[in-house]
């Protein structure tokens, strides 16, 4: 059941509500820099986002709603984040769908300093090169997320991992696993510093999964690169294998969700099966 918000003795904010036109900046890439916030649209990225602070892993500053479904009240009121009420055309400035979702939630960055992403013993890390197509970005968050990974790495000149596309295409995945952004060779670094495989998905590759065998338990980080240009050649030359997705069909490739994916839990799946 949904639960309309109020504010006692006041009306709904509108657009020229000085807080909602504050929020209204972070849907541009300067206005999340210099803020260090971003915006968090839709029931399940809201849901994900109240956790995440409920768990002391990261701020929510406050909702803004048109209307709010009960567990998110609920939600909210166990992170102590305030709900604000909005009216429809504010909530519609907030957004950056055709159809707005009426809840927003107004959060701190997620990501993280590399060499914090990549304490400990990670095993599986997906590292996307020039990946600049927010939707890709997201989804290859949220495959990472399913499939356990301990990271994803955004290097060189990448998509902002909160641009609205890419926080709706994750559903929520951004909150839940360690996400960084950093040059391409500082990344290469770390990961070997972390006894991470450097493994890149290249459809030019002379070998494919299958023949990779056993190796794919290793501790590994997929390298990934964007759906137009694929990874340098220079740069795969770096790396410690190079393995090919096989296609059996009369399809020319897969897009880089789908590569990722199937790369991902071919390594989650041989890490786990020993």
């Amino acid at each position: 059941m949904n639960t309309r918000v109020t504010r006692p003795g006041d009306g709904p904010f509108t657009e020229r509500t000085p807080r909602v036109a504050a929020a209204r900046a972070l849907t541009r890439r300067a206005g999340r820099q210099k803020a260090g916030r971003f915006l968090a649209e839709g029931a399940q990225a809201v849901r994900e986002a109240l956790r995440w602070a409920a768990a002391g892993r990261g701020v929510v500053h406050e909702l803004f709603a048109v209307s709010l479904p009960d567990d998110l009240a609920a939600l909210a009121a166990e992170a102590g984040v305030p709900v604000s009420a909005v009216t429809e055309r504010a909530a519609a400035g907030l957004s950056e769908t055709v159809t707005p979702q009426g809840v927003v939630a107004v959060c701190d960055v997620v990501d993280v300093p590399l060499a914090e992403a990549l304490a400990g013993t990670p095993r599986l890390v997906a590292v996307l090169v020039g990946v600049a197509d927010p939707g890709n970005a997201g989804t290859v968050i949220r495959v990472a997320d399913a499939a356990g990974a301990d990271a994803v790495v955004l290097a060189g000149h990448a998509v902002d991992p909160h641009n609205g596309k890419c926080v709706r295409a994750s559903t929520g995945s951004l909150f839940h696993l360690p996400i960084a952004r950093a040059p391409i060779p500082d990344v290469l670094d770390a990961c070997h510093a972390a006894r991470l495989r450097l493994v890149a998905a290249d459809g030019h590759a002379s070998d494919d999964l299958h023949s990779a065998g056993a190796a794919l338990a290793d501790p590994t980080a997929w390298v990934f690169g964007s759906e137009a240009h694929g990874l340098p050649d220079d740069l795969v030359a770096n790396l410690d294998h190079a393995l090919r997705v096989p296609v059996y069909g009369a399809a020319e490739s897969l897009n880089l969700a789908a590569a990722a994916a199937v790369c991902l839990y071919a390594t989650a799946w041989r890490q786990r099966a020993g």
